[in-house]
């Protein structure tokens, strides 16, 4: 019996210590939100009392050191959240930021490309990189910037340019003509994306850009030196904000920043339960603290930090199952939203079984509360929003998968739930992304086709080329081979306008391909088999 006793009593202070270390991490984050940065570091600083070595505390505190300036702290605190787990990527990103900020330019790019090799999606990585970089020219210039002096004996180099005097007279045509070629697109810049897009992607800047578009076209402006320096910081400028929109436009595409805003629309609305709940105790707080629960779990991912997200998920799910309607009207939403967090958290730790069973339930609960014939409009509208979402998920984890077969009927559901191009070129594509793999090459021209239909209506340039890449692979399967070469030059076409180099040199290779006698021999053989 003593011995029960004192397992019981370890287990309290076991209990005591997770709670309390909660309670300080928790108050930290909130404090260092409404950028009490002081006060945020004596939070987490009793937080680590009770665990030393939480790697996103020590990293939540390295944070706020930084933002107090004083970065050779924020550095130690970094370097000891990687003490563990040296490919921790939070950790790695805090080192990187410490020494920067520390003016250590070229040690911090070394952990900025180490943390976008384990994690490439993440553009903190990748905007990292861009600013250590620029950093680094900036403090030791450019070779254009070191003037050689002529002093000493010369003659071996005047000979030298005698013997290549011969050799430059033959490239001087093609050089003259390369050059007048780059004065000329830098003149006619191409657009990199339709002005809806554009203005999408630039926000205030487009204002600006139109300024400074309006100015380039002023046709009193080359016509003193002065001026053409004027002109040459003009083009400049554009230039800048043309590789600005299309680096936004790759990191985040049109469609997924409209998802995204969907996504978020997707919360229980606070005008209902305020009026349910006017007269039915404390409901209201315990609405807003789960809604506030659910904004921290979704930055909590959003900052990288799976583990701390899924804990937090976990944890408030439990609470929401433990409330009562009274407590908590609607309380099927919260479960669901929850149900899909703790699915995407798992799925970022590569969780997957565990994943697909939360995402399932999500979608359980959408088609159980949707039978509900005493619902509002309100709610049946953010249901629909969370069906949707649960459908997505399950699509989208099948097909990491490999299991296209299942991803399959997920896919065509949402299809009939989405209501812009955008969204059913993105669908389109995915459906006839799954029938190629599966081997289903009629279905996946079909599909191709769909989606390009849409991206047309949309107007939106990178689909019709994910589009028209489908289409062509699909026809050169089926065996139609100049079909496939018109859809692949089609798809260059798209290609060379976005400026995207990659996709260029992967479809020439392709139409190179096709132009081989044994390459059409193993795609007609591939056919007759189909």
């Amino acid at each position: 019996q003593t011995e029960k006793k004192g397992k019981m009593s370890e287990l309290g202070e076991g209990e005591e210590q997770v709670g309390s270390y909660a309670i300080y991490f928790a108050e930290g984050e909130t404090l260092a939100k409404q950028k009490e940065f002081k006060k945020a570091v004596e939070s987490f600083t009793k937080a680590l009392e009770f665990q030393p070595e939480d790697k996103p505390c020590l990293v939540a505190r390295s944070k706020c050191y930084l933002l107090l300036g004083d970065a050779t702290t924020a550095l130690q605190d970094a370097e000891a959240s990687l003490k563990e787990d040296k490919n921790y990527h939070r950790g790695l990103l805090q080192k990187a930021e410490a020494l920067y900020a520390t003016g250590d330019f070229e040690y911090s790019l070394v952990f900025f490309h180490r943390g976008h090799k384990i994690r490439p999606d993440l553009h903190e990585f990748t905007l990292g990189i861009e600013k250590c970089q620029e950093a680094i020219n900036n403090s030791i210039g450019t070779p254009d910037a070191c003037t050689l002096e002529k002093v000493g004996d010369l003659s071996y180099f005047h000979q030298q340019d005698i013997m290549n005097k011969k050799k430059a007279m033959k490239l001087q045509k093609p050089a003259l003509k390369a050059a007048a070629a780059q004065m000329k697109a830098k003149v006619e810049r191409k657009p990199v994306a339709s002005e809806k897009t554009v203005k999408e992607l630039l926000g205030e800047l487009y204002a600006d850009k139109e300024y400074l578009e309006k100015l380039l076209k002023d046709p009193g402006l080359a016509t003193k030196q002065k001026d053409r320096s004027i002109q040459e910081t003009v083009e400049s400028a554009l230039t800048y904000l043309d590789q600005r929109t299309e680096f936004w436009r790759q990191q985040k595409p049109m469609y997924a920043r409209k998802r995204e805003k969907e996504m978020k629309r997707y919360k229980p609305s606070p005008t209902r339960f305020i009026t349910i709940s006017k007269s039915r105790g404390n409901g209201p707080d315990q609405v807003k603290l789960v809604m506030k629960t659910l904004e921290e779990i979704d930055a909590a991912l959003q900052g990288g930090d799976a583990e701390g997200s899924l804990a937090q998920a976990e944890k408030a799910l439990q609470m929401v199952l433990a409330s009562n309607d009274r407590e908590l009207p609607n309380k099927a939403e919260f479960v669901s939203s929850l149900h899909a967090c703790i699915g995407n958290a798992q799925l970022e730790l590569g969780n997957s079984e565990a994943a697909i069973q939360n995402f399932h339930e999500d979608l359980k609960i959408t088609q159980e509360c949707s039978q509900d014939n005493e619902m509002t409009s309100s709610s049946k509208r953010n249901l629909g929003i969370a069906k949707s979402r649960a459908l997505d998920n399950l699509a989208r984890v099948y097909t990491v998968l490999g299991d296209f077969e299942k991803a399959i009927p997920f896919l065509q559901e949402k299809v009939t739930m989405a209501t812009t191009p955008d969204e059913n070129s993105w669908l389109f594509h995915e459906l006839g992304r799954c029938h190629l793999e599966l081997g289903n090459y009629d279905q996946a021209k079909a599909h191709g086709e769909k989606s390009m239909t849409a991206a047309q209506e949309g107007g939106d340039l990178a689909w019709q080329l994910n589009a028209c890449v489908l289409v062509g692979q699909a026809e050169a399967k089926l065996g139609d081979i100049p079909a496939a070469v018109m859809s692949f030059t089609k798809a260059l076409e798209l290609a060379e306008i976005l400026k995207d180099e990659p996709s260029q040199e992967a479809i020439k290779k392709a139409l190179q391909d096709f132009s081989s006698p044994a390459a059409v021999q193993v795609v007609q053989e591939d056919s007759k088999g189909h």
